[in-house]
């Protein structure tokens, strides 16, 4: 969830761009300093925006997008969480998972079109949308582990529904990217295209969708979703994530992995 430790650069009124093209709602992380880092605000603004689009019915579906070249988004800002308390830490994994869920869930088509790096909290984005393409240039990853963390938005679920236990175990135990040739081969996107050529090719695939019945649309969202999220198997790992998520923020780990990336070292951890 997290590789960013720089403050927000634009206001937060400004941190995510709307733009509405016949019927469909191009929602652009915009922190380019930070590589579109992911502060709590900002998906906070991703969550509203996505409600008003399942609520309106002038918007057909949802690209989502970073600006710029260089990510989708890199991760969090650790600067918003580095002196959390697990209770807090709980919290805002609770949120993120409103947010995620709610984008995954909703009957409203949302496409990630990732234009570069997707890690942690950023790649946990693209995995809530609800089919992912992406830049020849794009890399993914979960690299949690290296700050004695774990993904807090979903992360270690989504990642195993999507491209199985074994790959997803070495993604978040080694804290490794992949490339994009990769993630394609792994299931984690579903198309690769040239960077000039993605939000074209969203587009197009997204008005394809638009298409369709959107009732019959919106009914295989839900059952897909249902089949993944049956209680109590599934559904509690997510839980379980959150309470993890928190009470890991409260390790000495977790100091000594944020105070070694803010002063880019390598961290000494203890298991404590």
């Amino acid at each position: 969830m997290t590789t960013d430790t720089t403050m927000s650069d634009v206001s937060s009124a400004d941190q995510l761009l709307r733009e509405l093209r016949d019927g469909v709602l191009i929602l652009t992380l915009n922190r380019p300093k930070s590589l579109n880092a992911l502060t709590h605000g900002l998906i906070q603004e991703i969550g509203k925006a996505v409600a008003e689009a399942n609520a309106s019915p002038e918007i057909g579906g949802v690209i989502l997008t970073g600006s710029g070249e260089k990510a989708f988004a890199a991760g969090a800002d650790i600067s918003e969480f580095a002196d959390f308390t697990p209770e807090q830490g709980r919290m805002l994994g609770a949120d993120g998972h409103n947010v995620f869920n709610a984008i995954e869930e909703g009957p409203t088509p949302v496409i990630a079109a990732v234009n570069g790096f997707a890690l942690g909290g950023g790649c946990e984005l693209t995995m809530a949308c609800h089919l992912r393409i992406a830049s020849d240039n794009a890399r993914f990853g979960q690299p949690e582990v290296n700050l004695g963390l774990i993904p807090g938005y979903g992360g270690t679920q989504r990642l195993a529904e999507l491209i199985g236990k074994g790959r997803a175990l070495q993604l978040l135990l080694t804290g490794d990217m992949i490339d994009a040739a990769t993630a394609l081969d792994y299931g984690l996107v579903n198309a690769v295209v040239p960077q000039d050529e993605l939000l074209a090719t969203a587009e197009k695939t997204l008005r394809k969708i638009m298409g369709k019945g959107p009732l019959a649309v919106a009914a295989c969202i839900d059952l897909i979703n249902g089949k993944y999220r049956t209680e109590p198997q599934i559904g509690t790992g997510y839980r379980a994530e959150i309470e993890s998520f928190g009470t890991l923020m409260g390790s000495d780990d977790f100091k000594e992995g944020t105070k070694a990336f803010l002063e880019k070292r390598k961290a000494d951890f203890k298991g404590r």
